[in-house]
């Protein structure tokens, strides 16, 4: 079974991931800030407290692994360029001891060339724009980094997270095609733990809905 070096395992997604992940029998290491957070225990899964803008401890994480999980994002007060100078790190890891995939998890605001919004998508993006732009800007500006980073690659995008329980039954689309407003985060980490043995979405991003 694969080892996947997980970035961002004690936010919600991350720990649904962190969950389903290791019921499927993969080995996983989990750079966390505050190990407490996590509250799955098992032989397969090592912590490494650290940080992900702090390049040595990404290097640690990123060792030994077959691809990399990247579920972090913005918290309150979090640096404006936190997902891509993140990334940056994870990447410069990757080559270093050269694994080759990385999926990475971002939001509906995300642009895509296959996407049709329609107008609830159009203004969402606009609030975001206004309300959100640190977000948003981080968001595009790690997609460009990893689309020029010569790794294999899929970001996973999701509309509005909600804790409902795990259905086992969504929809893979673009926004405004084939997708819903809302994704349940149990389902979300579903999908992306599908696609740690499926490459079906490399080089695209995938939105994930009801």
């Amino acid at each position: 079974m694969k080892t996947i070096a997980l970035f961002g395992g004690t936010g919600q997604t991350g720990q649904e991931f962190l969950k389903q992940a290791l019921q499927q029998g993969y080995s996983i290491k989990a750079l966390v800030r505050t190990p407490a957070k996590v509250t799955e225990t098992s032989p397969n899964l090592e912590l490494i407290v650290g940080d992900v803008l702090n390049a040595e401890d990404v290097k640690r994480t990123v060792a030994g692994t077959d691809l990399v999980v990247s579920l972090f994002g913005h918290v309150k007060g979090s640096p404006e360029w936190l997902q891509t100078n993140g990334t940056e790190n994870i990447l410069a890891a990757m080559r270093e001891h050269q694994v080759p995939r990385i999926i990475s998890l971002s939001g509906g605001g995300l642009p895509y060339e296959k996407d049709q919004p329609k107008f609830p998508d159009k203004a969402i993006r606009f609030i975001m724009k206004i309300a959100v732009p640190k977000v948003l800007n981080d968001a595009i500006r790690h997609a460009e980094v990893l689309k020029s980073s010569g790794v294999d690659w899929t970001i996973v995008r999701g509309p509005r997270l909600t804790n409902e329980p795990k259905k086992g039954d969504y929809r893979i689309g673009w926004v405004g095609v084939n997708a819903g407003t809302k994704v349940g985060r149990a389902d979300l980490a579903d999908f992306v733990v599908r696609l740690v043995e499926n490459t079906e979405y490399d080089g695209q991003m995938p939105f994930v809905s009801y």
